[in-house]
């Protein structure tokens, strides 16, 4: 049985399109996203983290029905001075994330944050350096969540009225990846893994997602391997690269070991036939014969 590889019918197109000029590639939009780590699961006492992803609804035009973490694109007013800040400086951050500025990097890290708590209620962030929310429930801070969802409150404005900093010693960098010249909607992604806050929990708070599980990535792996869980390559790579960790903490300590090298897809052509690839995830490589019509199909993890 084919794996869970999410991947659209038009990119051979597109990819001919681009290497015939006909197409031209869009800049990137930075983004954030965070693989929410935990130990165990109630019901399955099986060793090692289990991470907490979302299914995208099946309507979406992009990566309907793929299984992924929470996370979004960088807001313009993520690189506000005025955040309120906990642990290392934007400048480290600039160093580790790759970027030129410690004001991109502290936009990265915001996105990261303001996301996790915009789709999964789940907020790194506390009173002081040293302490975390434990509760984010109830219609006051519903009400937040909501106006950071639809832009009317910024997220320095959100910890300013909370009276709270953003913690970004609870973060570790784990990847990065960009989407591929040939897409429309192009992203250049930061994965993050957090142990999830004590007293804090998940729920499915973001509009484009049907579902959410917590899970262990050696199922998920499985179900991606078997077919049955849709995936894009960035979700699996990430996914594998958890499994030699036992806890949350192993997980997080490992990142600041990390390659952040950008992943971006590479196109070919031999002969009549299409080549995909991710350098360095031989995995995912796709030889595409002209006549093929490409497509995948994923179930839930029950």
């Amino acid at each position: 049985m084919s794996n869970g590889q999410w991947y659209p019918p038009e990119w051979p197109a597109r990819i001919r399109a681009l290497a015939s000029g006909e197409l031209t590639a869009v800049t990137p939009r930075r983004a954030a996203t965070v693989m929410l780590l935990r130990d165990g699961l109630p019901d399955r006492p099986a060793p090692g983290p289990a991470v907490h992803m979302l299914r995208r609804s099946a309507s979406m035009a992009f990566a309907g029905g793929a299984y992924a973490y929470p996370g979004g694109g960088v807001d313009p007013r993520d690189d506000d001075h005025l955040v309120r800040w906990a642990g290392p400086a934007p400048e480290d951050w600039a160093v580790r994330l790759g970027v030129a500025t410690a004001t991109e990097a502290q936009a990265v890290v915001c996105a990261a944050v303001r996301e996790t708590y915009e789709e999964a209620g789940v907020l790194l962030a506390g009173p002081t350096a040293d302490t975390v929310v434990s509760d984010t429930t109830g219609a006051d801070w519903e009400a937040d969540r909501e106006a950071l969802v639809d832009r009317t409150l910024s997220f320095a404005d959100f910890l300013d009225r909370r009276g709270l900093v953003l913690r970004s010693d609870l973060l570790g960098a784990w990847a990065r990846w960009i989407t591929p010249e040939f897409e429309p909607r192009r992203y250049d992604t930061w994965f993050f893994v957090a142990a999830l806050p004590e007293g804090q929990r998940t729920r499915n708070a973001s509009s484009e997602a049907d579902r959410t599980v917590w899970i262990r990535p050696a199922d998920a792996v499985e179900g991606y391997d078997r077919g049955e869980l849709l995936m894009m390559p960035p979700t699996v790579a990430t996914l594998r690269a958890l499994l030699p960790y036992g806890t949350a903490v192993e997980a997080l300590e490992a990142a600041a070991s990390q390659d952040l090298t950008p992943v971006l897809a590479q196109a070919r052509m031999e002969g009549d036939a299409l080549v995909l690839s991710w350098p360095g995830h031989e995995e995912f490589t796709k030889h595409v014969p002209s006549t093929e019509t490409p497509g995948a199909s994923g179930g839930d993890p029950a």
